[in-house]
């Protein structure tokens, strides 16, 4: 089985068990190059075991995942890492590195080929796009929650590839790097570059997605533009809680809990 030739990650029919537990239930979903696709959801809803699917991390149960044409299972872990790069939540980083050190590492796909050249080239550019350039110096494990999220975001970025899969990315921040991140992601898909990102914020997805799955014990419930998607009886259906849904100054549905 083949993807569609726009997609880069392509979900067929994907469950994930353990044991009793199914995680992911039946699953179909697209994620092309140039786009943003966000997974929404509560928590449990099998968004993360979703996107290890994706990335290669984890083997489906049942169905097919497939990355740029192919069985995800028939890529080698070298070519795989060159050519999409996985930030997960449990981004941490045992040893005291020095915040350049965890960005290069992001490179180690490249070593020994040409690509290796731009190493200082990606490294400065990441550093400089996650505003983490003056922590340089800084040993990892002495950063606070927000600045380990996005020197972790850095080293995805130096890693220069052609598709993305960011796993809670915006958790740990504040406002500010909350927009930054999904402007990168932006960024991102207008080069090209295919993105997935797991969110809870929903004004936050219907921002910056160009798609919002929203998941719901293990399925998809809805897939669609923003404004399809997010309206009250879906979010108050899944979620659990009522909210209002309103139109943004931008244009982009705001959801707000009704209090």
């Amino acid at each position: 089985m083949t993807a569609p030739p726009t997609a880069a990650f392509h979900a067929d029919r994907v469950s994930v068990r353990i044991g009793p537990a199914t995680l992911v239930a039946d699953v179909s979903l697209d994620v092309a190059h140039g786009e943003v696709v966000a997974l929404v959801g509560p928590n449990g809803a099998g968004k993360s075991t979703l996107l290890g699917v994706l990335a290669g991390d984890r083997a489906p149960s049942a169905g097919v995942a497939a990355f740029d044409g192919r069985d995800i299972a028939d890529w080698s872990p070298g070519d795989l890492s060159r050519r999409r790069a996985v930030l997960t939540q449990d981004n941490q980083v045992a040893f005291p590195f020095r915040v350049r050190e965890v960005v290069e590492m992001g490179r180690a796909p490249w070593q020994g080929r040409a690509e290796q050249d731009a190493d200082d080239e990606a490294v400065d550019q990441a550093l400089a796009t996650c505003d983490v350039a003056h922590l340089a110096d800084r040993t990892f494990t002495s950063l606070s929650g927000g600045e380990r999220a996005r020197v972790s975001l850095a080293r995805v970025l130096a890693q220069r590839t052609a598709a993305v899969l960011l796993d809670e990315p915006t958790a740990a921040l504040d406002l500010k790097h909350q927009e930054d991140v999904l402007r990168v992601a932006r960024g991102l898909a207008r080069d090209g570059v295919a993105v997935a990102v797991v969110l809870h914020d929903l004004s936050l997805a219907a921002a910056y997605a160009d798609r919002i799955a929203v998941m719901r014990r293990g399925s998809v419930a809805a897939v669609g533009a923003p404004a399809e998607v997010l309206t009250a009886a879906l979010v108050e259906d899944v979620y659990g809680v009522p909210v209002h849904v309103l139109d943004g100054p931008d244009g982009t549905p705001l959801v707000v809990p009704q209090r």
